[in-house]
C-alpha cells in the first residue's frame, strides 16, 4: 500500500464513536451461555474473540475475512468478530478504549505504538506463539527482555530503485548488493545531467531517512538506557552529509519541488531520475513505465541497514480470551491462507520465514530482483521510539532541512536537534 516512511499518530474526535460501539460489547470476551458446546466444538461454551484493526480498512475488508472464515472452519468454536477502522482514527480511539476497559482481545499496533503499550503493560506475554515460522528480523522486534509480546502481521521495507536504461545509456555499471555510499555516490555524480532535468539519485531529507543512514554509518541514536540523544555523533555527521550533500548536487533541492506530494515517483516515472530510495509500495505504481528498471538492497557505508515496516498483532492483558486470542493472531499472521491471501492481494507482504511461500512474488516482474526485498530484512533498523514521537521527527528533519538549504552546517543542526531531543526525553 501506498504510504510514507512511517504512519503518523492523527487524532479525531471519531474516538467517541468507535468506544460507544466498544462498550455495547461485553467487556473483553463474549462467551455463550450453552455449557453444551467448547472451543473444540464438542462441549462446554463457545468463544468469541474481538479484533481491531486498521490496515483491512478501505480495500481490504474482504481478504481479512476470508482469513477469518478460513480460521474459524479450522477452529469450531471460536468465532472472531472483527472491527475495522480508518488509521486516521486508530490510535486515539485504541488509547480511549484501553484506559476504558473496553479494548478488544486482540488488536494491530504498528511498531512504534507497539513498543508504548508493551510498555506501559496493556499487552498480554505471548505463551502459545510458533515464533520459529516468522522472519526473525520481524519476530525480534516484538521481544521485550525475553518475553514475546506481539506477532508480526506483515511488512514492507525500503530499497534502491534504479533506472537501468539510464545506466546502460551512460556507460555506467549498474548497481549491486555490495555497492556502498561511495559506489551510489559515484555513479550518481556520472548519471547527473541537471541542464537536461536529469538526476542522480533521490533520498528525502527527513528524520525517516537519517536513522537509517545513521546506523548505516555504524552509529546509535540514543545511549542504551535512552536517556539521552547521541546521533550528534561522528558517524551522526557522517550519516548527515550523506543526506545533504546530494541536495543540489546529484538531486534536486527543495526549490526544484524536492520534498512535495509525488515530486520524486513522477520524477522517477519519467525517466529522469537514475537512483530512488523508497518502498516496495512503489512496484505497482511504476509497472508500465517505459524504461526497464530493477532494484538493489540499499548501499551502506560501513554495514548495510534497512529500513523495515510492519505491523503486528497482540492481545490485550484484559482478555479473558488469551488462548483463543494466540490461537487468531498466530492463523492471521502465518497460515497458509493468510500467507496466499496477502500475496494474491498485494496487501503488503506476509513475515514468514520460508521464502518458498514467495515463489510467486519473487517471479513477479517488474522488478526483476524482488528477491531483494527478503535480503534486505537480514540486516534492518527500526525506528528510535520514545513518548513524544512526532515532535522528535519534525525537530530532527526540521534541522535536517536547514543545513540541505544552506541555512546551518550540518555540525550544528545535530547540535541543535540533540538538544531539543533531549528537552522531549
Amino acid at each position: 500500500m501506498a504510504r510514507p516512511h512511517l504512519r503518523r499518530l492523527t487524532t479525531t474526535v471519531g474516538a467517541g464513536l468507535l468506544v460507544l460501539s466498544m462498550a455495547a460489547c461485553s467487556q473483553g470476551s463474549s462467551t455463550s451461555s450453552d455449557p453444551d458446546t467448547d472451543v473444540s466444538g464438542s462441549s462446554a461454551a463457545a468463544t468469541t474473540i474481538r479484533y481491531l484493526n486498521f490496515s483491512a480498512n478501505d480495500g481490504n475488508e474482504d481478504n481479512l475475512a476470508k482469513i477469518v472464515s478460513a480460521f474459524e472452519a479450522a477452529n469450531d468454536g471460536i468465532t472472531v468478530e472483527v472491527e475495522t477502522m480508518p488509521y486516521a482514527d486508530y490510535f486515539t480511539a485504541l488509547q480511549t478504549a484501553v484506559a476504558g476497559g473496553t479494548v478488544a482481545d486482540t488488536f494491530e499496533l504498528n511498531y512504534e505504538n507497539f513498543v508504548t503499550y508493551a510498555e506501559n503493560g496493556s499487552l498480554a506475554p505471548l505463551t502459545d506463539i510458533d515464533t520459529s515460522v516468522f522472519q526473525s528480523s520481524l519476530v525480534d522486534a516484538l521481544n521485550r527482555d525475553g518475553t514475546q509480546y506481539g506477532v508480526p502481521t506483515s511488512f514492507s521495507n525500503v530499497v534502491l530503485f534504479y533506472n537501468k536504461d539510464l545506466f546502460d545509456a551512460a556507460g555506467v555499471a549498474v548497481p549491486t548488493a555490495d555497492w556502498t555510499w561511495a559506489d551510489e555516490e559515484a555513479a550518481a555524480s556520472q548519471l547527473t545531467d541537471a541542464a537536461a532535468g536529469v538526476w542522480g539519485d533521490y533520498q528525502p531529507i527527513s528524520y525517516n531517512e537519517f536513522y537509517k543512514a545513521l546506523a548505516q554509518a555504524g552509529g546509535e541514536f540514543f545511549n542504551a538506557d535512552t536517556t539521552e540523544a547521541t546521533f550528534d555523533s561522528p558517524e551522526g555527521i557522517t550519516a548527515a552529509n550523506w543526506l545533504v550533500q546530494k541536495s543540489g548536487t546529484t538531486m534536486p533541492t527543495e526549490a526544484d519541488g524536492a520534498g512535495t506530494p509525488d515530486f520524486d515517483s513522477n520524477l522517477f516515472a519519467t525517466g529522469r531520475l537514475a537512483m530512488w530510495h523508497t518502498g516496495i509500495w512503489m512496484f505497482g505504481a511504476m509497472t508500465d513505465v517505459p524504461f526497464d528498471w530493477d532494484i538493489v538492497v540499499e548501499p551502506g557505508d560501513t554495514t548495510k541497514a534497512s529500513a523495515m515496516f510492519s505491523n503486528s498483532a497482540v492481545v490485550s492483558a484484559s482478555s479473558d480470551n488469551t488462548e483463543a486470542a494466540q490461537k487468531w493472531i498466530q492463523f492471521l499472521s502465518s497460515s497458509d491462507v493468510a500467507v496466499q491471501t496477502r500475496l494474491d492481494a498485494s496487501w503488503e507482504l506476509p513475515p514468514v520465514a520460508d521464502e518458498a511461500e514467495f515463489a510467486a512474488y519473487t517471479e513477479q516482474t517488474p522488478p526483476a530482483n524482488r528477491k531483494a526485498v527478503l535480503d534486505s530484512l537480514k540486516a534492518v533498523v527500526l525506528p528510535p521510539v520514545i513518548e513524544r514521537q512526532q515532535e522528535m521527527q519534525d525537530i530532527v528533519t526540521e534541522e535536517l532541512t536547514s543545513a540541505a538549504a544552506g541555512r546551518k552546517s550540518v555540525e550544528d543542526v545535530l547540535s541543535s536537534a540533540r538538544e531539543r531531543v533531549d528537552a522531549l526525553l
